[in-house]
């Protein structure tokens, strides 16, 4: 019984190490899944990747948990991988430019674990992804 009560708190620190790496997986899951989701949206047409708002409301409502912002935004390459201005007539060589969307969602989480006495890394879990994807023409 004695040996019981001398590594009981070592077992529940064991697990509450399980849950948290469970949670923070899922919460990368979910914020891989909202920017996947917001691309998507926006990669449909030229109407839909300027609607930049509508890309982050697809990404945040995909997540559909607090704590979770998302940024998107449009930009161009020639067929060569070369940057490019949107629109602009003659920007590339190959006279072809194509249009591509991306969107970064980060999800914060607060730690089960969070003690003033733990530093502020231990006490939140913060994960950024993004996707990108060209635009359908």
């Amino acid at each position: 019984m004695a040996e019981l009560v001398m590594i009981a708190p070592l077992l529940l620190l064991v697990l509450l190490g399980l849950v948290e790496a469970g949670r923070a997986s899922n919460l990368a899951l979910t914020v891989a899944s909202a920017a996947r989701a917001g691309v998507q949206y926006g990669a449909q047409n030229h109407t839909t990747a300027a609607d930049t708002n509508g890309m982050q409301t697809a990404a945040t409502g995909d997540a559909n948990l607090t704590g979770v912002s998302a940024v998107a935004s449009t930009y161009c390459l020639c067929e060569d991988m070369t940057a490019s201005t949107c629109g602009l007539a003659g920007a590339c060589s190959t006279n072809h430019q194509n249009t591509y969307v991306k969107v970064v969602v980060t999800g914060t989480e607060t730690s089960l674990l969070n003690y003033a006495a733990l530093p502020a890394g231990l006490r939140t879990v913060t994960i950024t992804t993004s996707a990108s994807m060209r635009v359908m023409q």
